[in-house]
């Protein structure tokens, strides 16, 4: 994909530039009738965290491929991490106590592959800003995150899938955060191989994804249920296919 998503530099809200080389990819197909059976369709985070660093954050890993929910005691005492990378499972603890009126900032340490990780996040007082300051996760020392606030308003949902290249024949991992509540959706897109990811924030409308970056590149999809697709061009000019399904 364009800028392509080959080699395109990374320019995500949430993280440093790690580059990842050779962590396997998650299958983008998708059934007409696929469900995600275990995520919410209502957002669980709480009203009265919807102007504070308290609540609920979620986000698409790539290199390799996964997601990763955050609970900043959002309805108990519970400053967890709920992370999912290629299939595998781990949950965070936080080493920071949270504090009410000043920004938030803590590693969330863990084991996972039997080995010790760390993702530290940032959060403004008002939960504005959330950003990944530090990374690392055992057998994945290149991926990035892109994380995103849930309110009691707007349902966040993440989306695993893969794009391929028509023109060159090439593929890669393509993972989005879907917000229908404010009409956006985010995105990260990776080739096979490289080690730079390309950022991207598009918009909803009447369950229509769009993104133009006002060089040549657009994407367009559409989204249906728990599943979405599209198409995608270049000005080079390349072009292909998309496919993701939610998973968290």
């Amino acid at each position: 994909m364009k800028r392509n998503f080959l080699v395109s530099s990374l320019v995500t809200i949430a993280l440093f530039g790690m580059f990842f080389i050779s962590c396997k990819k998650s299958s983008g197909s998708v059934s007409p009738s696929y469900k995600c059976t275990g995520c919410i369709t209502t957002p669980e985070a709480v009203a009265a965290n919807d102007n504070s660093s308290k609540g609920i954050y979620k986000g698409i890993i790539v290199g390799s491929s996964g997601t990763i929910k955050f609970d900043i005691m959002n309805s108990d005492a519970t400053i967890k991490a709920y992370m999912v990378v290629d299939g595998v499972s781990d949950t965070l603890t936080a080493s920071v106590a949270w504090v009410s009126g000043v920004s938030y900032v803590s590693a969330f340490t863990g084991t996972f592959n039997g080995q010790a990780v760390s993702i530290t996040m940032s959060l403004d007082a008002n939960g504005g800003n959330p950003t990944i300051t530090a990374m690392n996760i055992p057998g994945h020392p290149n991926a990035t995150l892109t994380i995103s606030k849930e309110t009691s308003s707007n349902l966040v949902e993440c989306f695993e899938g893969t794009y391929t290249n028509a023109t060159t024949g090439k593929n890669g991992t393509l993972n989005l955060i879907i917000s229908p509540g404010l009409n956006k959706w985010y995105g990260q897109a990776r080739e096979t191989g490289s080690g730079s990811s390309q950022n991207m924030v598009g918009t909803i409308s009447n369950n229509t994804l769009s993104y133009d970056d006002g060089h040549g590149f657009t994407v367009t999809g559409t989204l249906s249920g728990d599943q979405t697709n599209g198409t995608w061009k270049d000005s080079q000019p390349e072009n292909g296919t998309w496919t993701a399904k939610r998973t968290l």
